[in-house]
Parts: structure tokens; sequence; C-alpha cells
């Protein structure tokens, strides 16, 4: 069976759908405690690259999951109405679709990353290894 609605054509749509934040936006905002950074990278990404110092990890393929309140998944931090949940993921191709998804479900206070990590890393913005993640949390 064809494909008759690409990737691209997808990510597209979802791009001028939803809110995009530019990396140097998204700096300016992290000790905003009105902002949650969600990674919605697999892990072996995270493990092999690091993620975004305060972001919250949550793999794309559980994010309905943990954002619905009715599952049994449910993760209370997607609970708060004052934040704003701002994802990303390698490229800003996955967090385009899953923002989509989440604004599908009713969420208004959601937004992705331009360009993803790869941007992130690229314009220099803060970065932690998992390892100095959970030396934190000791």
């Amino acid at each position: 069976m064809p494909i008759t609605k690409g990737f691209q054509a997808l990510v597209d749509e979802a791009m001028e759908e939803v809110k995009t934040y530019s990396v140097e936006a998204v700096k300016a905002r992290l000790a905003d405690p009105a902002v949650q950074i969600v990674d919605i990278r697999d892990v072996r990404e995270l493990e092999r690259e690091g993620t975004v110092p305060g972001a919250f990890l949550a793999p794309r393929g559980m994010l309905e999951f943990w954002v619905d309140p009715a599952s049994p998944y449910f993760k209370p931090v997607f609970g708060d109405d004052g934040k704003e949940f701002i994802l990303f993921c390698g490229a800003g191709w996955r967090s385009a679709l899953a923002t989509k998804t989440l604004q599908d479900m009713g969420m208004r206070n959601v937004a992705h990353i331009d360009g993803g990590y790869a941007e992130w890393v690229k314009q220099g913005a803060p970065t932690e290894t998992l390892e100095a993640r959970k030396a934190k949390k000791t």
C-alpha cells in the first residue's frame, strides 16, 4: 500500500497549527516557574546526548498516556494548567507532531522548540548528562 501523505507533509501541517519557539526564546525562560520543558526523545538519545537542564523526560511513545488524567499512566506534572509545556525532540519533527497531538487532545498551553535538541546544542544552550542529573538528585 503506497503512502499517500508522507512524514514531511504531516510535519508541515503540524507546524502551521502549533506554537514554535526559537532556542533563544526558550533559553531566556529556563528559570521561569511557569514553563516546563519536556524532552520527548528516546532514552538512548538521552543517554548518548544528554538533555536540557530541568527538562521533564517523557518518551514520545507514552506522551498521550502521561498527559491524559483518565489514563492509568497519567503524570501529575501535566495537570498544572498554570504551566506552559514546551516540547523538544532531536530535530523538531517529532515535537511538532506531538504538540499538534496534545492540542488535538485539548491542551492549549503547549508549544515546541524549532530545530529541537540539535539546534539547542548548535546554539550553545545549556545541557546536562543523565549522570549529572542523577547526581543532583542524590
